[in-house]
């Protein structure tokens, strides 16, 4: 057993034990419990808690044993899909019981979806029959390449006594140190997201960053995991294992990270795999091999109207790191060069949406230094503890803190009539073919398709939009038609949003009718949530041809809401007069472009007799206090004189 503490978040383990009646489950248990063998044990025991200190990992386990009867089976079922760990026992003198293990429970744990790690138990070990010695290796290995689940196959005896802790000790053993998200016993090799961790490690630890770990590297990250330096003759042990089994594993400088995963394959199995996660957690990692959720600690008090933004700090610190992946100095990051930026983190974040193909690509597929910030900058707004996460996988080591910070409030800029942001949101409602995709595609530079190709669902544009104060990234969402009405459903939903535009076909009179239900909706919307929302109207299509009617409309909307006139553009010409400027301007000036329903207008004017009534009454009463402090000033006046008149009389 090894002297490595348990250093994760676990705080306690719940082993489940089933089997057949009369496989030894109780009698296990018990044993265990009182270090005693007790023949006459109850057919089923209680809840049995075993002390922290029984075992190194310092971690308390609770013990669950069940009953095998058909009229128990439910509770049975609820306990082993409350496990953290299940043992089978079988009994070693009753072979009908081993068989029943693949014919029977581990069929059942399938079926029952429990996904925890299971542990083989041959009870009676004593009891076997001399005639009936079997290689326990040759009996389990099929079992365990057909049941990969099956952590541990192990054989005891309660009255002997024979490994009975050891039992247990294997059970908290596999919760405790995982086998399966370390190593893949198909490939016998460490999993991809094991190599992925063990090398953001090695890149921590390789601090002359010249690619080897030397003797003095070597006993730092030694120290800094187990609390024990190297003496130099166990370095030189270290390299010469590590030489012999992989050559490429040392060079002249040291330990090369081809070594160092290998080092950490050797203590797997040699079935040391809590040295390994050992140091995956002095490193911060948790059973997911991801950074544990008390790392990645963000402002937790926000209102719905303020985002999150990264700091110049971090944006500095990621363009170092694009610099040293672009190896080829292009100024644009192939795939292979992104996905080795990524090779450090689980995996790359942007390989699926809504990342994927969000920012402006070259005509070769890489991504120049804008994009790469813009996808940055998309994550933070979307996921900002996801963002944060992956700036501590790619080197960030400053505290949260300096990496992303919290924006001013939006209601708080409209009534300073500015804004601090360098990152905003714009929502692009519309009806279908209005033209929502392509102004999407236009924004992040790829050209007007020739076939009409038509996406469905919600997507993402990011890019950076040159200002006159300063360069601003703007995010474009697309808003599906069919899900605005669910949307806005949610009070909440337009508190996220800087700017909204909504599109429609110049062309066609039933696309310009469609948006503009979308903008009175969403107009209602702004002034029942209270929180205005910039809004500009966008007619695309513009080659097409306008549609008479609904230019002449347009421009009365915008007037009757207050909001500016209609930006025409063509993406098929690559007209597009500005639009993403006048966007990102918008959004500058929150206290502008707000729409105002008939209902709002209504109510302001109501609002404002009833502020001049109020006037009119601090008048009248004014004038009458005055009055009356006069007509007082004058009583007392007189009292005054009639005493000094009587008293000279």
């Amino acid at each position: 057993m090894s002297a490595l503490m348990y250093t994760g978040q676990r705080t306690g383990v719940r082993v489940v034990v089933a089997g057949d009646r009369g496989t030894g489950k109780s009698t296990l248990i018990a044993a265990v419990a009182t270090d005693a063998f007790d023949p006459n044990v109850p057919p089923v025991l209680p809840p049995t808690r075993l002390a922290a200190d029984m075992f190194p990992d310092f971690v308390p386990l609770t013990i669950i044993d069940t009953s095998s009867s058909l009229e128990n089976c439910s509770k049975r079922n609820e306990e082993l899909k409350r496990a953290d760990v299940v043992v089978i026992t079988y009994a070693c003198d009753q072979p009908m019981t081993l068989t029943r293990l693949t014919t029977y429970w581990l069929l059942e744990l399938r079926h029952l979806e429990v996904k925890v790690p299971v542990i083989l138990v041959g009870c009676k070990l004593d009891l076997r029959n001399p005639q009936e010695q079997m290689s326990m290796e040759q009996v389990m290995s099929p079992i365990m390449h057909q049941f990969r689940e099956i952590q541990t196959c192990i054989e005891c005896s309660a009255s002997a006594p024979v490994q009975v802790p050891e039992v247990f000790y294997y059970a908290s053993k596999a919760v405790l140190h995982p086998t399966a998200p370390l190593f893949d016993q198909e490939t016998q090799g460490l999993q991809p997201r094991c190599i992925r961790a063990l090398k953001r490690i090695f890149t921590l630890c390789d601090r002359d960053m010249d690619g080897a770990l030397n003797d003095e590297e070597l006993n730092d990250f030694q120290v800094k995991c187990f609390n024990a330096p190297l003496q130099p003759e166990e370095i030189v042990r270290v390299k010469r294992v590590v030489h012999e089994r992989k050559p490429e594993g040392v060079n002249d400088i040291g330990l090369t990270p081809k070594g160092f995963y290998y080092l950490h394959t050797l203590f797997i199995e040699r079935e040391r795999i809590e040295t390994t996660w050992s140091v995956l957690r002095k490193f911060g990692y948790d059973d997911d091999l991801k950074l544990r959720e008390d790392i990645l600690v963000l402002p937790s008090k926000r209102s719905p109207d303020q985002s999150m933004e990264l700091t110049n700090e971090a944006v500095e610190h990621l363009k170092g790191i694009f610099r040293i992946n672009d190896h080829d100095n292009d100024g644009a990051l192939q795939p292979r060069e992104l996905d080795n930026l990524f090779s450090t983190a689980p995996e790359n974040p942007w390989s699926e949406a809504p990342y994927k193909d969000a920012a402006e690509r070259t005509a070769s597929g890489n991504l120049p230094l804008n994009a790469f910030l813009s996808e940055w900058a998309l994550m933070t707004l979307l996921n900002p503890k996801q963002s944060l996460a992956n700036l501590i996988y790619v080197g960030y080591n400053g505290s949260p803190a300096s990496a992303i910070h919290v924006t001013r409030r939006r209601s708080v800029d409209r009534k300073r009539q500015k804004t601090e942001r360098n990152v905003f949101s714009c929502f692009v409602f519309g009806p279908k073919n209005a033209g929502k995709s392509t102004l999407l595609n236009s924004f992040i530079g790829r050209p007007f398709p020739k076939s009409e190709t038509i996406p469905t669902g919600e997507r993402y544009a990011v890019n950076v939009v040159n200002q006159i104060g300063g360069n601003k990234t703007l995010v474009l969402r697309e808003i599906p038609e069919d899900k605005v009405k669910t949307y806005l459903s949610d009070k909440t939903f337009l508190t996220a949003c800087d700017v909204a535009v909504f599109v429609h076909d110049s062309s066609s009179e039933h696309s310009w009718k469609r948006s503009r239900e979308l903008l009175v909706d969403v107009a209602k919307q702004v002034e029942q949530s209270g929180y205005g929302v910039p809004c500009l109207l966008i007619a695309a299509k513009d080659d097409l041809g306008a549609y008479p009617m609904a230019v002449r409309d347009s421009l009365v909307i915008s007037h009757e809401l207050g909001i500016g006139a209609p930006v025409r553009v063509s993406m098929k010409l690559s007209t597009m007069n500005d639009v993403f400027y006048k966007i990102v301007n918008a959004a500058e000036h929150p206290h502008l472009s707000i729409p105002e329903t008939e209902a709002m207008r209504n109510r302001k004017k109501y609002l404002q007799l009833v502020n001049r009534s109020l006037m009119c009454v601090s008048d009248v009463l004014y004038q009458i206090t005055v009055g009356a402090a006069a007509a007082v000033v004058g009583l007392a006046a007189y009292r005054v004189y009639a005493a000094r008149r009587n008293a000279s009389g």
